[in-house]
């Protein structure tokens, strides 16, 4: 049998945990801030757009371009870095992923231009995050072996994930206010660093397989269809034409990914993504959620903090300090997480989540007025948080529990391919219709957030046609993830 990554163990079975694990804590803390780090990469700089537009002299459109490639270049390579753990080894990728992070974050802080930060940020930000985050998951899976340790070692991990991209603008905002926006890159590379000393000492509990296959016309393909799809969105504010034109070259690119994994299967060579992982009528609808929650959740955060930043003219700390109701909302579901499941369906969680959701925006939406104060956004802001809280690890843990052992590796790395789509399009669908008329004020604002609302009943429909039983597939435990 296979462990997550997809690597086959020797006879015998793997090493003993504990001769490569040490102490459980110690092991979790450098992954669980990796998670962390790459989370809160995602959202901080919502709160830096006016402090980084007026110092590179670029537009709002310019820093929406950067953080959405950030976040696509994560999702479209995130299935490639999972696989390339098998071949280089798991603690090896997420080594590199740390450094090629690291080096982003500072080439970011000194960046001159738009051009350099879109590199640093979006290119080598990018790539770190899609070679390092696939071993945060491997290794917790191997690490923590029963069902109770393992769910609990995951809870942590998605804790921070969710808890990265809550409070990355208001962490942002404090570091942008009181020092600088570059110095909010530092803190990343500060970060990564004490990520790379805690983890000097974890071991791969399985050799790598330098000679195992791997699909570089599979991710070329994959790569280049959903680049297109999303940078042709993002051309919605400038070309409607162009944007056709790219969503339909990335259309035909994904085309030939499917017809060219199809024949790869037929003649028994092992493709990028098996195609059967889209046959599992359970996983197929958790991933539709998964990907709606993520979207969700980063097109409120951008959405809310450009219309503070440039139509009410917010500080990027006042900025920040309003975000700290969907960080507690967040923080308190899922500290609550482990008891509700205990008690609920993982899909009432679910379908939970999504109407709570969806009710904090009605509340974003029915309370802010053009002379509003701050207060008007914390009530929406707090039930949206509670919302995505309470559904992001059962949604996780619906698809990895509807894929036995050895297909792990290739459903996480589909999982959080999927996750990371949905931020790019929650960042590029909702902050095209706000940064395309940014004059009409509240009324971009209003259609924004009425988009996001329709995509939020999207998800409630997919989770109320999840089936009941989403007990795990024989042989392995239930896991959360991302």
């Amino acid at each position: 049998m296979r462990p997550a990554g997809g690597s086959q163990i020797v006879a015998g079975g793997p090493p003993d945990v504990a001769d490569w694990v040490g102490s459980p804590r110690a092991f979790l803390l450098p992954l669980a801030l990796a998670q962390f780090i790459c989370s809160f990469a995602g959202s901080n700089m919502n709160v830096m757009i006016n402090d980084i537009s007026k110092d590179l002299d670029t537009t709002v459109q310019g820093v929406q371009t950067a953080i959405t490639l950030f976040l696509l270049i994560m999702a479209i390579l995130m299935i490639p870095g999972s696989k390339l753990t098998d071949k280089l080894g798991r603690k090896r990728c997420f080594v590199i992923g740390l450094v090629l992070y690291g080096i982003g974050a500072v080439l970011s802080a000194v960046s001159p231009g738009l051009g350099v930060l879109i590199l640093g940020n979006s290119v080598l930000e990018g790539v770190g995050t899609a070679l390092l985050i696939p071993p945060v998951y491997i290794l917790t899976t191997l690490a923590f072996s029963d069902t109770t340790s393992r769910a609990k070692a995951f809870g942590a991990i998605s804790a921070l994930g969710g808890i990265g991209a809550a409070a990355g603008p208001l962490i942002g905002g404090l570091i942008t206010t009181g020092i600088s926006w570059r110095a909010a890159f530092v803190f990343q590379a500060a970060v990564v660093a004490t990520i790379i000393v805690l983890s000097r000492r974890m071991a791969d509990p399985l050799e790598p397989d330098p000679a195992r296959p791997f699909d570089v016309v599979g991710a070329i393909l994959s790569g280049a269809g959903l680049f297109f799809v999303v940078f042709g969105i993002l051309q919605a504010q400038t070309d409607l034409a162009l944007m056709a034109i790219l969503i339909a070259v990335g259309a035909v690119f994904l085309l030939g990914f499917f017809l060219y994994t199809r024949r790869r299967e037929r003649e028994g060579r092992e493709p990028l993504l098996s195609l059967s992982l889209f046959r599992n009528k359970t996983s197929d609808l958790g991933l539709v959620t998964q990907n709606i929650q993520w979207l969700l959740l980063m097109g409120i955060t951008f959405v809310v903090s450009v219309y503070l930043q440039t139509v009410r003219h917010f500080s990027a700390i006042k900025t920040g300090v309003v975000f700290t109701a969907i960080t507690a909302g967040i923080l308190v579901a899922s500290i609550a997480a482990a008891r509700l499941a205990k008690k609920h369906e993982q899909r009432t969680l679910i379908r939970a989540g999504f109407v709570l959701t969806i009710a904090g925006i009605g509340l974003l939406l029915a309370l802010v007025r053009e002379s509003a104060s701050v207060a008007t956004f914390v009530p929406g802001l707090l039930v949206a948080g509670l919302g995505l809280g309470v559904m992001l690890t059962p949604s996780v843990n619906v698809v990895q529990s509807s894929f036995p052992e050895h297909q792990q590796g290739e459903i996480s790395g589909l999982s959080r391919s999927i996750s990371n789509l949905g931020s790019s399009l929650g960042t590029a669908i909702a902050g095209t219709i706000l940064v395309s008329d940014l004059a009409s004020g509240n009324r971009s604002y209003v259609l924004a957030m009425v988009t996001l609302a329709g995509l939020g009943l999207i998800g409630l429909a997919a989770a109320i046609r999840l089936p009941a039983s989403t007990e795990p597939a024989a042989g392995r435990s239930p896991t959360t993830s991302d």
